[in-house]
């Protein structure tokens, strides 16, 4: 009946909320509703949900002005707690537990953790309890938070292997024009391996409550379908929307993100969502890009590289730039910056980065 095993849902804020910027409660109901008739099929799901600083902004009355640092924190740190409250009691009324994971981009950073974080989710999937992911605001702002929770969901549905991901917006999906204009026509699918330029339809503008918007939402949806996770964005405004994309041979208006044909390892789905850790950089020339992008299980060598940029410690995660200064990747680098300048241009030495901890864009 159903399409996929092992799902990644996210729900965006502005699914989850009003005109007034607060909760939706009756849409919150129908969408826990839908999401209970998954799992009772047998499916395996995590939801990434949005929504906690609405649900604080329909809490508190605000007495004084405070900045937006101040007031992100304030409402969320209220309403993650009324919020995952509301889940527990909806999925209660299913027969369904469901429990709270709160992350922060930084806990993605090393591999440890990374590991961590999936063994959690991977003990509660296996004894029936739904997670529900949210980033955690109180502590996370600025240069340590999210993008938003596309970014998340994104990183999530690689972590644990999802064979799709469905983000809910308030649109029907990626259209070929303007959103608004009568003429313009929702692009049903998109091949995942990034050869079609979509930048001139995408409308660049954010939504109102969350802090993405559609452009965000495309990049995050083609670097999980280059990793061979179907990625489906769809409206959480309609009614039984979820069941809906998910059956086979749906006519549902949405967008599908293809997956790539061979899935990357787990390893390489780390490390290519680990570019906002990367401790520096490897510059190489041309013939080393050449092969490096020859779609073969080629490494990086020392002796195609010409400068190293920043200081980093065996292990760490750093960015690729082909001779042009584009950057083409990311890896995980086999010595540290030390012994890797003194290595620059060497033949016979051992790969700077092996071909199984390269990821290439």
């Amino acid at each position: 009946m159903f399409q996929y095993k092992r799902i990644a849902v996210k729900i965006g804020s502005n699914v989850l909320t009003r005109k007034d910027g607060t909760l939706d409660i009756t849409r919150m109901s129908a969408l826990v509703d839908q999401i209970a008739e998954l799992h009772k099929a047998g499916m395996e799901i995590v939801l990434i949900s949005s929504g906690a600083v609405a649900s604080g902004r329909s809490e508190l009355k605000q007495h004084r002005k405070l900045d937006a640092v101040s007031a992100r924190q304030l409402f969320s740190a209220v309403g993650q707690a009324k919020l995952i409250n509301r889940y527990f009691e909806l999925f209660r009324e299913q027969g369904i537990a469901c429990g709270q994971v709160l992350t922060m981009k930084e806990n993605f950073a090393t591999r440890q953790h990374y590991l961590n974080q999936r063994h959690c989710m991977e003990v509660m999937i296996e004894n029936g309890v739904i997670p529900i992911v949210n980033e955690n605001d109180t502590i996370s702002v600025t240069e340590l938070m999210f993008t938003d929770n596309d970014e998340l969901s994104g990183l999530i549905a690689s972590m644990m292997n999802m064979e799709a991901l469905i983000i809910l917006s308030n649109i029907d999906g990626i259209y070929d024009g303007d959103p608004e204009n009568p003429q313009s026509r929702v692009i049903t699918e998109i091949a995942g391996n990034r050869q079609q330029d979509l930048s001139e339809y995408i409308q660049t503008k954010k939504s109102s409550f969350g802090r993405g918007g559609m452009l965000t939402k495309c990049n995050i949806a083609r670097k999980v379908a280059d990793e061979g996770i179907m990625v489906i964005i769809a409206n959480g405004k309609k009614d039984n929307i979820l069941p809906d994309v998910l059956r086979e041979n749906s006519d549902t208006v949405c967008t599908r993100f293809l997956p790539a044909e061979k899935p990357a390892s787990s390893i390489k789905k780390w490390i290519a969502h680990s570019e906002g850790f990367a401790k520096g950089e490897i510059h190489i020339n041309a013939c080393a890009q050449e092969t490096l992008m020859s779609h073969q299980a080629a490494s990086l060598l020392p002796i195609g590289v010409t400068r190293i940029e920043g200081d980093f410690e065996k292990d760490d995660i750093v960015r690729i730039f082909d001779h042009e200064g584009n950057q083409i990747g990311v890896g995980r680098i086999g010595y540290n910056s030390e012994k890797a300048r003194s290595l620059i241009g060497k033949q016979g030495a051992r790969p700077l980065i092996h071909y199984d901890y390269l990821y290439l864009d």
